[in-house]
């Protein structure tokens, strides 16, 4: 069987991190199988529908490393096949005119709120044997729902799922203006499309039933569905576009690795055996529905820069320098052509105890900036004491020729016995001298990843 798979975001704002599950799940199930995964773009909400929206959706998608088969399906190019179905569906007798006024609508939402039970259309115009057609009201099409017995899906995901079928209003197909809903629509693609399976949240349960009928009114071929459950905040509730770090672009800003990402989502509601680190090849591999958990995911940030770290610290150091590289241009200071060299030599202990390519950056300041200043907080550390020892570094060290870790050592050494200190006595003011700051990278690595002039000129601003 061959398995063509789909990922149906609408630009109506910036991709959800989801949705990037969601498509991520799509995408793994269909290279798998050796089968195709394909992106709709359903931009037939023309009023909310923006095309910067849609190049976040496909960058995004880009960025983390999913990349579509063919070109983007635009939905709103196929309007007409699904008006040709809509009408299709009126002729067969599986929908009809709802001529009800929004008002009409509107008391029978509230009629149904102050009962205490949720709004269902009452079918008025389902069967209009009495009733007169109004010349001032254009009407909608609805589809003409199942009223007695039992519907069910077998979910991929959640098992066999049951509904009963009166509790399905006649929804909605085509609009008064005559455009297509959501739920005419994904059908009439999909089975375009010839999609075999269709992963999408748990949220789509109720829709998948909806859609299921119109299927079924056309005789076509009903994909699988897999309905997987929805990722919650830290805080437990549905995350929405509204909470923080809920977009690719979040995380991109951060600082986060797109293969780190991609792990962290592979892993959030999925897993294999007790296995956390998988390489693209092992998530293609290995994944498969049946890993797929049916209880909610809660999105920690805490993990995916746990994650982050390790992919960091494994990552080869070049392509680690690249990737700072372009982060350090878009949202921080670009790093001067003469500092790559010292940068990229440096990298092995700049990333040390990083957790984002931003903490690589704040750690690789001291050589990409050319003026240090000192915090304030720390200047108070910078006692007299401290001023002498830096004092007597600078005499020894401007008397080495070639500046190297053990000749570097000893002058730390002496000026340790002679001060009667420890190694911190000696390195931290040699540190705040350096980079501003007590904290950073060891002194020996600061020292002789920057110039023997650069060294001697930092020193020699603090008296």
């Amino acid at each position: 069987m061959s398995f063509i798979c789909r990922f149906a975001p609408s630009p109506t704002g910036p991709l959800h991190i989801g949705g990037v599950r969601t498509a991520l799940f799509n995408w793994l199930l269909a290279k798998k199988n050796k089968g195709k995964f394909y992106l709709r773009i359903e931009d037939t909400d023309k009023e909310r529908s923006k095309e910067e929206f849609k190049k976040q959706i496909i960058d995004s998608l880009t960025w983390i490393g999913i990349n579509h088969d063919g070109e983007e399906y635009i939905q709103s190019k196929n309007i007409k096949k699904h008006k040709e179905i809509a009408s299709e569906l009126l002729k067969k007798g599986y929908a009809y005119k709802c001529y009800c006024s929004e008002e009409e609508i509107k008391k029978q939402k509230e009629k149904c709120k102050k009962q205490g039970i949720p709004y269902t259309y009452n079918r008025k115009w389902r069967d209009p044997k009495d009733l007169k057609v109004p010349t001032n009201i254009k009407p909608v099409v609805r589809f003409k729902s199942k009223i007695t017995g039992e519907s069910k899906i077998k979910d991929l995901v959640q098992g066999e799922v049951n509904i009963t079928n009166s509790i399905i209003e006649d929804f909605v197909i085509l609009r008064q203006d005559g455009s297509p809903t959501y739920q005419l629509s994904a059908v009439v693609d999909d089975h375009e499309m010839k999609i075999t399976h269709v992963i999408r949240g748990d949220d789509h349960k109720i829709n998948t039933f909806k859609q299921k009928q119109i299927y079924e009114a056309m005789k076509w071929d009903i994909p699988e569905f897999a309905h997987i459950p929805l990722i919650h905040s830290d805080k437990g509730s549905k995350l929405s576009k509204r909470d923080m770090a809920s977009t690719i672009g979040d995380y991109i800003k951060k600082g986060i690795l797109a293969d780190a990402l991609r792990n962290y989502l592979l892993r959030l509601g999925w897993a294999y055996k007790d296995k956390e680190i998988f390489t693209l090849e092992e998530s293609i591999n290995l994944f498969d529905l049946k890993g797929v958990g049916k209880s909610p995911s809660k999105l920690d940030l805490t993990r995916i820069l746990s994650i982050n770290e390790y992919y960091i610290k494994n990552i080869d150091e070049k392509q680690l320098f690249d990737l700072l590289k372009r982060f350090a241009e878009k949202f921080r200071t670009k790093i001067d052509s003469s500092k790559e060299k010292s940068v990229l030599e440096s990298i092995s202990f700049l990333k040390n105890k990083a957790k984002t390519l931003d903490d690589i950056y704040c750690n690789s300041e001291y050589i990409i900036k050319d003026n240090i200043e000192i915090l304030a907080e720390d200047k108070k550390l910078l006692d007299s004491n401290s001023k002498k020892i830096i004092s007597e570094f600078l005499e020894k060290f401007n008397k080495i020729d070639n500046p190297n870790r053990e000749n570097i050592e000893k002058i730390i050494n002496d000026l340790i016995k002679k001060y009667n200190t420890n190694f911190k006595g000696v390195g931290q003011p040699l540190r705040i001298a350096l980079v501003g700051s007590r904290f950073g990278p060891g002194i020996y690595n600061i020292i002789l990843s920057l110039t023997k002039n650069e060294v001697v000129k930092r020193i020699s601003k603090i008296n």
